[in-house]
């Protein structure tokens, strides 16, 4: 039998089984913590940090998504301090990532009271689109790094190991391996990348050649010719 773990969460008393991240002992007891790079099918790994908690006696900020209860754990989630990191990490954001087409983001705003343009001598990142395949264009001005497509492209998924960050600090990006297009690499095609994109930065080719207002009939004919020249 799990061992139970008794804590509070927002003055709840709570009780889970051992083991269990604070996130989703809140999400049992229907207390509500936002989250961006957390999902259910991709390994945790705290990058956003948008779900941060405050935990009597700990010194920093614990992101819920990785956390472990313990017996006796204090947890607040919406005190002064984490609504105030969690603005702050909104409007870093804003201020360097095309979020327009990232609406569970952009309702955190009013939320948070966000400050857009908070941030005014920050530099947008505006890498140009990648269009090296016939399923799906690589927008990555629109990426937050939030590591999901890497992890389904790996061992959370599908094993393919086609994609990876690549440099460092503010020009970090996404990426395959030395920078070659995709239908080089061992990308199957299989569109899990695209399920798990939060922002839209991976989209279908097709939706993609909609909203440039190209005909359905046009861009059949030319994700065809696509295909046969690429020998997809």
């Amino acid at each position: 039998m799990t061992e139970q773990i008794h804590l509070t969460i927002d003055q709840q008393p709570v009780t889970t089984g051992a083991g269990t991240t604070i996130l989703k002992a809140a999400q049992e007891n229907g207390i509500e913590i936002p989250t961006i790079c957390f999902h259910d099918s991709c390994t945790a790994n705290a990058l956003c940090r948008i779900c941060v908690v405050e935990v009597t006696g700990a010194r920093t900020l614990i992101p819920s998504c990785v956390a472990k209860v313990s017996e006796g754990m204090v947890v607040e989630t919406q005190s002064e301090r984490v609504r105030l990191s969690r603005k702050t990490i909104l409007e870093m954001m804003a201020s360097t990532t095309d979020l327009s087409q990232s609406p569970e983001i952009i309702a955190m705003f009013a939320e948070y009271d966000v400050e857009e343009d908070r941030f005014p001598d920050a530099t947008p990142r505006h890498p140009e689109i990648i269009d090296d395949n016939s399923m799906f264009i690589r927008d990555y001005a629109k990426c937050i790094l939030c590591w999901r497509c890497v992890q389904v492209c790996a061992t959370d998924a599908q094993y393919a190991f086609a994609i990876n960050f690549k440099e460092r600090g503010y020009n970090t990006q996404i990426s395959t391996f030395f920078e070659i297009p995709l239908p080089e690499t061992t990308c199957v095609f299989c569109g899990q990348c695209i399920g798990v994109c939060p922002t839209n930065a991976l989209k279908p080719k097709k939706e993609w050649l909609l909203e440039q207002g190209m005909e359905p009939e046009t861009i059949m004919s030319l994700t065809r010719q696509e295909r046969r020249k690429r020998g997809r």
